[in-house]
């Protein structure tokens, strides 16, 4: 109970002592608010990143390989130029691989390209186009919004439809439903079927289906050259159940090798790439935006703390005389000290908790404008309150220190 009333008596101490001398509450506040603002923001944007990242690597699969000229990363043994040189994937390879491929449940030939689309006075210009073969349902996850996905028989037989993204068919046809509606691809009619739910914007720039426009593959070919070396082509390979993500991409390699007739010594002229090459890439990257932002946070966390502790040895020396009085009534050291801490955490904290507050409001701004999914963590406020206290402690402890070993005779005549 006496250790319970020395908390409550040291903390209403101060929090008289904050309340009493507001401006310099007010300064040392500003520290620690811009400290805690520079390193929580940074990991909130990080999270947001972080999240988005994996979420658009973890919609390629961890169990599809991509058969592609150009690799994720590069090979320090083949000259870039070399690469460009490569030819580029087509649907001889895809054949190659269905006929020949025992480790996968599906594969897909895919092209990615830029055109014009136009719906009445609405326009697109070099609109995200996305041609696909058969399968690729059961390799890309997505979702339809309303409409549906293109049958068999329209991949095939290279009907002109489309599926599009929700942008999209925002901008081409705003409130009205598209399904049914004809859209101009190039000057080519082309049956919108489909439209894509709303997938989100993603950390590197990728926003999903949300632009894009899927179209048959074999409809494709009457809107872009395939045989063209420069085409941005590949093949997704999905596993079967069972099957390691390295034995598929050996066996696509020596599928590709074959087709190509390329010679046992002679360097591979495709790249199969696969999700893992991304994660590891970027694992880097977050390290590197992590330790940067306990950099910049850290010095602005150091003049805070300074700060603190100037204003909390101005303190000690205007309760001087109360600091004597309170000994010779039989306070103890331990009172005194904790007295002094507590008005330093509490001086961090309130900084802390400011610093958390601008944050938060700052991703309302930014989700409301950008419509980002960005938001503080439990994690991050946590983080943010525990160095906020620390910064408080380590600050005030001279201070304290200094109040807490005072001779009692010489404080109360430190007044006269």
């Amino acid at each position: 109970m006496i250790i319970l009333r020395l908390i409550k008596e040291g903390f209403l101490f101060a929090i008289n002592s904050i309340v009493v001398n507001k401006l310099r509450t007010f300064l040392s506040l500003f520290g620690i608010t811009i400290g805690i603002f520079c390193i929580i923001s940074v990991f909130t944007v990080l999270d947001w990143l972080e999240k988005s990242v994996r979420g658009s690597i973890a919609s390629l699969g961890d169990d599809v390989v991509y058969v592609q000229k150009m690799p994720w990363s590069f090979d320090p043994n083949i000259a870039w130029w070399d690469m460009i040189q490569w030819p580029a994937v087509d649907l001889k390879d895809y054949e190659s691989v269905l006929r020949n491929s025992t480790k996968s449940q599906a594969a897909a030939f895919t092209v990615f390209f830029n055109r014009n689309i136009s719906y009445r006075g609405n326009a697109v210009n070099n609109a995200n186009i996305w041609a696909v073969s058969e399968d690729f349902e059961n390799i890309r996850s997505f979702e339809i919004e309303t409409g549906r996905y293109f049958s068999p028989y329209e991949l095939s037989g290279g009907r002109r439809v489309a599926v599009i993204g929700s942008v999209t068919a925002e901008t081409l046809f705003g409130n009205t439903d598209p399904v049914g509606k004809y859209l101009s691809i190039s000057g080519k009619k082309t049956r919108v079927i489909g439209v894509f739910a709303e997938e989100g914007q993603g950390g590197i720039g990728d926003s999903g289906t949300d632009e894009m426009t899927v179209l048959p593959v074999n409809y494709a070919k009457r809107l872009v050259n395939l045989r063209n070396r420069f085409i941005n082509s590949s093949i997704m390979i999905k596993a079967r159940d069972g099957v390691a993500v390295s034995e598929l991409t050996a066996e696509a390699t020596m599928i590709l090798r074959a087709a190509r007739r390329l010679k046992p010594d002679e360097t591979s002229n495709f790249a199969v790439n696969r999700a893992s090459l991304l994660t590891q890439g970027f694992e880097s990257a977050f390290a590197a935006i992590n330790a940067g932002g306990w950099i910049i946070g850290g010095f602005a966390i150091l003049v805070g703390g300074f700060g603190i502790a100037n204003i909390m040895f101005v303190s000690v020396k205007e309760r001087t005389s109360i600091i004597g009085i309170q000994k010779a009534l039989g306070a103890k050291k331990n009172f005194i000290l904790w007295q002094f801490l507590y008005e330093s955490m509490l001086l961090s904290l309130l900084g802390g908790i400011l610093g958390l507050l601008v944050i938060f409001i700052g991703t309302i701004v930014v989700n409301y404008t950008w419509e980002l999914n960005m938001h503080l963590t439990i994690a991050n406020i946590t983080l943010g309150l525990f160095v906020s206290g620390i910064i408080g402690i380590v600050a005030g402890y001279a201070p304290a220190y200094s109040a807490a070993k005072m001779n009692p005779v010489d404080a109360i005549g430190f007044s006269f």
